[in-house]
């Protein structure tokens, strides 16, 4: 089993938001996806979506996106990013999905010796930006989202598994510096992070590589060139 990981589909969910108002490279950005994906991963592979998978407002208008990416090779596991507001709630959520989609909200999933958990995240403070009141409550909330996710993947875990976080929001910046998230990190045996929410000049502001015995992946997917990211062969 590989892990590959590929976010910010941002599908259209009957919205008919073109994506190419975002430059070019966004011109019919799911069939090159598509594309790569089949070129790449084989049915018994797992793909990391890290959130914003749909433009849909509604669940019933992101059943077409969430059916589409169910046709791709490969087992996949969700997580909402700030975008995928169809996601009214997890048990809707799981009571549509289709064979071979799962999803991770407050709590963890194992597969073979693979364990998987994680949170949306929030947007971090800067030297150059603090947070208001209000974005401090809900970065706040989100470090205790986070770490149920990891207790219950803990209750997941033995001496042959490997810990597997995914975030929307960067857990931490280019700097590499400390942050919130990454103190709940630190406290639990994680192996990789996947995130994503970062695109075009935002991508510089991504911290990419080890840190602290954790490797860190951007995966959005206009920084993958489109192409889902192995992140474990």
């Amino acid at each position: 089993m590989r892990i590959y990981a590929i976010g910010d589909l941002h599908l259209p969910g009957h919205a008919q938001k073109p994506m190419n108002v975002f430059g070019s490279q966004w011109d019919r950005h799911f069939e090159l996806i598509t594309q790569n994906w089949r070129e790449r991963l084989d049915d018994d592979d797992v793909v990391l979506i890290p959130g914003d998978i749909s433009w849909a407002m509604h669940l019933d208008d992101a059943l077409d996106d969430l059916n589409a990416i169910a046709r791709l090779p490969g087992s996949k596991i969700l997580l909402r990013g700030n975008h995928d507001y169809w996601w009214s709630s997890a048990a809707k959520v799981r009571a549509v999905l289709p064979p071979g989609m799962h999803l991770i909200q407050n709590d963890a999933l194992r597969l073979e010796n693979q364990v998987f958990c994680g949170s949306r995240g929030w947007m971090l403070p800067t030297p150059q930006q603090a947070l208001t009141p209000e974005d401090e409550k809900i970065l706040a909330r989100e470090c205790l989202r986070l770490r149920l996710s990891l207790q219950a993947a803990m209750r997941l875990m033995d001496g042959q598994t490997q810990l597997n976080v995914m975030t929307h929001y960067p857990p931490l910046l280019s700097d590499g510096a400390d942050t919130p998230l990454t103190e709940v990190l630190r406290e639990y045996p994680v192996c990789r992070v996947v995130y994503g929410h970062l695109h075009g000049a935002g991508i510089k502001g991504a911290f990419q590589g080890e840190r602290e015995g954790i490797s860190y992946h951007l995966t959005s997917c206009d920084a993958l060139g489109f192409c889902p990211k192995c992140i474990l062969a």
